[in-house]
C-alpha cells in the first residue's frame, strides 16, 4: 500500500479562545482580561500543523459542525497544507471550543466544550487515511464514544502503521487499564510528568517510563517542561535540557514537542536528536501567544540544526 502520509492525527478539533489575564483567579477571586485572541487548536491538530510546517505529508481524522468554528478549523488546515479528507463534517451540533486563561508568566487554565468531537463513530472514519500513514498520532477526547472509536481503529491498523500517543491529562486519568488496548500497540508515548505519574503510579519518571516499556511501548518521551525532556527506548536514555527562551504562553508546548519528536522519528534520527528537535519546536511555540503562531518552518529548524 502506497504511503500517502508521514503522520495522520486523530483527536479533538477546537477553536481556542485565549484570554491573557492578570492572574488565574481562584474561588471567590476576581481577575481582569488584558487581551484576547481566537485561534485554531486541538492537541493532535496542533502537532499536525507543526509537522506540516516542517515539510511533512500530513492528514487528520476528526469532526466539525457546519458552523463558523468548523469552517474556521477546516480553512486553517487547508492553509497549512493538512489533508482534510478524514475530517467528518456534520450538519448538526456545534464544533469544539476551548476557553483558555493565560497569566503573565505564561501559565494557563483551560475549559473544554467538546461539541461534536465526542460523537465520532467508527463507521464515519475514513480508514484509508489512517492505513496509508507511517504514524497515527492520537490525543484525547472528553467523551467515551470517540475514545472507543480510536481503540477500534488501532485494533484494525495494518502492522506497518506505527501508533503515537500523547495522552493528555484526560486520558491519563482513565488509568493504564482502560488505555491498555492503545498503549500496548504504541510505538511512541509522549506524556508529561503529571500524566506519566497518573498512568503508572510512579512519581519517578525513569521508573514510570520503564513501566510503559514493559507494556510494549518502544519509545517513551517524557515532557519535563522547563527541565526539557527524558527519552528512552530501554537501551538508550537521555535527559535533554530545555532551550532558554522568554515565555509568552505555554499553550500547545507539549503538542509542539510531539511535532519535533515525530519529525525526528520520520527522518530516522537518533533518539537524542529526536529529543532535541522536540525541545526546539516547543521552545519556539512558547515564545508567542497561542498553540500555533510560534511553530517554526523547516528553514528555521535547518538553521538551528544544520546537521539534521
Amino acid at each position: 500500500m502506497k504511503r500517502l502520509f508521514d503522520v495522520v492525527g486523530f483527536g479533538a478539533l477546537n477553536v481556542d479562545k485565549l484570554y491573557k489575564v492578570n492572574k488565574i483567579a481562584g474561588p471567590d477571586e476576581e481577575g481582569f482580561v488584558i487581551t484576547c485572541e481566537e485561534t485554531c487548536g486541538g492537541s493532535a491538530a496542533n502537532t499536525i500543523v507543526g509537522l506540516a510546517r516542517l515539510g511533512c505529508r500530513v492528514g487528520f481524522i476528526g469532526k466539525v459542525a457546519n458552523d463558523r468554528e468548523g469552517k474556521m478549523l477546516l480553512e486553517d488546515f487547508r492553509r497549512e497544507g493538512v489533508d482534510t479528507k478524514g475530517v467528518v463534517k456534520t450538519k448538526t451540533g456545534r464544533s469544539g471550543v476551548v476557553m483558555g486563561f493565560v497569566d503573565q508568566k505564561g501559565e494557563r487554565a483551560l475549559y473544554v466544550d467538546p461539541g461534536v468531537n465526542d460523537t465520532i463513530d467508527f463507521g464515519e472514519v475514513e480508514k484509508e487515511v489512517a492505513y496509508k500513514a507511517k504514524f497515527l498520532h492520537l490525543t484525547s477526547f472528553v467523551g467515551e464514544k470517540s475514545f472507543e472509536t480510536q481503540k477500534k481503529l488501532v485494533e484494525n491498523l495494518p502492522e506497518n502503521v506505527k501508533v503515537s500517543l500523547d495522552p493528555g491529562e484526560l486520558y491519563a486519568r482513565k488509568g493504564i487499564k482502560k488505555l491498555e488496548p492503545i498503549v500496548g500497540k504504541c510505538f511512541v508515548l509522549m506524556p508529561n510528568l503529571k500524566e506519566l505519574a497518573l498512568l503508572t503510579g510512579e512519581e519517578d519518571y525513569v521508573a514510570g517510563a520503564e513501566t510503559l516499556l514493559k507494556m510494549g511501548v518502544q519509545v517513551v518521551a517524557v515532557k519535563l517542561g522547563g527541565r526539557g525532556c527524558y527519552v528512552t527506548d530501554g537501551k538508550e536514555s537521555y535527559h535533554i535540557e530545555a532551550y532558554r527562551v522568554a515565555v509568552v504562553d505555554t499553550t500547545g508546548a507539549g503538542d509542539a514537542f510531539c511535532a519535533g519528536f515525530l519529525y525526528g522519528l520520520i527522518k530516522n534520527k537518533s533518539l537524542e536528536d529526536c529529543g532535541r528537535l522536540g525541545n526546539f519546536v516547543a521552545s519556539r511555540c512558547i515564545m508567542k501567544m497561542g498553540a500555533r503562531a510560534g511553530l517554526p518552518r523547516l528553514e528555521e529548524l535547518k538553521t538551528s540544526f544544520p546537521d539534521i
